[in-house]
């Protein structure tokens, strides 16, 4: 089967609904990657992202009787994933650890971070670095509206349409969150290239002592 004629996300829908074996496998190929990414960035931890993921697939088929046909499986999913990133964020500010996964094996292979860029001179690296490091960190600590349609809009490279299903809201009201959520950034840093005030970084993040 070519790529042309995979299944649509309705054809799988309608197929899931009828129990069909090895339906949910071909949702899974197609959207673990995308899902995976915006999680990753919400929570900026491997095994924190692939335990929703993943539990975002096993709601996935135990509403699937529930969902209409017209029902935008892409949406169904981000708006999950979002809830479920939100709600463990929370969670995780009550309960700070210290992940040790990062230098596990990765299933899913990492994805680059909103500060990354090329390499630096020597000279100016640290300065950057550190830059970039606040850049993160704003991001982590945008509210939960902002933040999701940021990220949808910038790692996920979704239309304005798609993400106001997930965020709901107009697509006017895209537009309006992604000035907001830019606006926040650039105030934060620019603190920070004044004062140094540095952003406090979540926890949580994939660090080691």
């Amino acid at each position: 089967m070519g790529a042309n004629d995979l299944p649509t996300d309705a054809a799988c829908l309608q197929a899931l609904q009828e129990d069909e074996v090895g339906v949910l496998d071909q949702l899974m190929a197609r959207w673990q990657r995308p899902l995976y990414e915006f999680a990753y960035q919400y929570l900026r931890n491997h095994s924190d992202a692939q335990e929703l993921v993943a539990e975002s697939f096993v709601r996935l088929y135990q509403h699937r009787h529930r969902l209409r046909p017209d029902t935008s499986l892409s949406g169904w999913l981000f708006t999950t994933l979002s809830n479920l990133c939100c709600n463990h964020y929370r969670w995780r500010r009550r309960h700070p650890t210290v992940s040790l996964d990062a230098t596990a094996g990765d299933a899913v292979s990492p994805v680059p971070s909103l500060s990354d860029r090329p390499e630096l001179e020597p000279g100016r690296r640290l300065e950057k670095d550190e830059a970039l490091t606040a850049l993160d960190a704003a991001l982590e600590n945008l509210p939960h509206d902002l933040k999701v349609t940021l990220l949808l809009h910038h790692y996920n490279k979704m239309p304005y349409e798609e993400i106001a299903a997930v965020v709901n809201c107009s697509t006017r009201g895209v537009e309006t969150r992604l000035y907001r959520a830019r606006q926040k950034l650039r105030e934060t840093l620019d603190r920070y290239l004044r004062d140094g005030d540095r952003p406090a970084s979540a926890v949580g993040r994939e660090t080691t002592p």
